[in-house]
């Protein structure tokens, strides 16, 4: 699985990019096929960050979530909080779709 960090507007530390790294990779304990993980963070407004967050998984479209706080780390953990919600949404709905055929 491939993590890609791009900053616009700015420059993130080598620092907080591998923090930025740990918090993400953990999405792959919700979902395991995920195939790539962007992050993007926009610096255009120092004092209120934005995180963009696009994952893609095997055999399906890309997940994303956005946050933008004052804080960059609330924000990517805010963006990774919703990017898990979605992974187990659509874990869920996987299951209960391979259920319901597999009973037919």
């Amino acid at each position: 699985m491939q993590i890609k960090i791009s900053t616009r507007h700015g420059h993130l530390s080598e620092e907080s990019q591998t923090a930025i790294t740990a918090k993400v990779e953990k999405l792959t304990r919700f979902f395991e096929r995920l195939t790539s993980i962007e992050v993007t963070v926009d610096l255009e407004r120092p004092d209120t960050p934005e995180i963009h967050l696009q994952v893609a998984a095997e055999h399906k479209h890309d997940f994303v979530a956005t946050d933008r706080s004052d804080n960059m780390f609330a924000s990517v953990d805010n963006v990774v909080e919703k990017m898990e919600q979605q992974l187990r949404k659509y874990k869920e709905k996987v299951r209960d779709r391979h259920r319901v055929s597999g009973h037919q």
